[in-house]
């Protein structure tokens, strides 16, 4: 029992852990959401923003000037969530992979192998937390610039919803939450 849980939150939190570094790499945080006909398709992310054109299909991404440049506090925020997110979930994955009981090291020493279970679920809550609370900061900060914007009775001609970015940062860090739970509570 103990090691095909083991091994479903091994899955998980590999799973969850990939999702995680997709959104962070990826620049499709923010997209139009306008319901004109549109000649381009806009998504906005941490690293660039980036413009498609429907008719051709061609795809130009413009850089962000620096990682140091002055940028928005919820573009700086969800950056070094993610990234810490990331690596903690990182090391979560290869604590829980040393603590396996199908791995060879440590096998005359369960009760270590235990403990590294245990503090992999715990480095996994901590990421899990950091990555929602980074997808999330967004996620509301584009809501409440929509709705500022709705409010105000100014049309830009184009308005943004959340992206798929987003969207799979916030299920990477659900699943390593679940994965974390799976590890700290019903591991024992």
């Amino acid at each position: 029992m103990s090691a095909a849980l083991q091994m479903m939150a091994f899955g998980l939190a590999l799973l969850s852990t990939l999702f995680l570094l997709l959104a962070t790499c990826t620049d499709c945080w923010m997209v139009n959401a306008d319901d004109s006909v549109e000649v381009s398709h806009k998504c906005r992310g941490l690293w660039r923003e980036c413009v498609t054109n429907m008719q051709d299909g061609v795809r130009t991404c413009d850089q962000y000037d620096s990682i140091l440049a002055d940028h928005p506090v919820k573009i700086v925020v969800t950056r070094t969530l993610l990234i810490t997110a990331d690596l903690l979930a990182g090391l979560a994955l290869a604590t829980l992979l040393l603590g396996l009981d199908c791995i060879k090291l440590l096998k005359e020493e369960p009760h270590v192998k235990l403990k590294m279970c245990y503090g992999a679920g715990v480095i996994l809550s901590i990421g899990s937390i950091l990555g929602l609370v980074g997808s999330m900061w967004y996620a509301v900060d584009v809501y409440m610039e929509r709705a500022m914007l709705v409010s105000h009775n100014i049309f830009l001609g184009v308005h943004y919803d959340f992206g798929w970015s987003c969207w799979l940062g916030m299920a990477g860090s659900t699943g390593c939450f679940v994965a974390s739970v799976l590890l700290t509570c019903c591991l024992y």
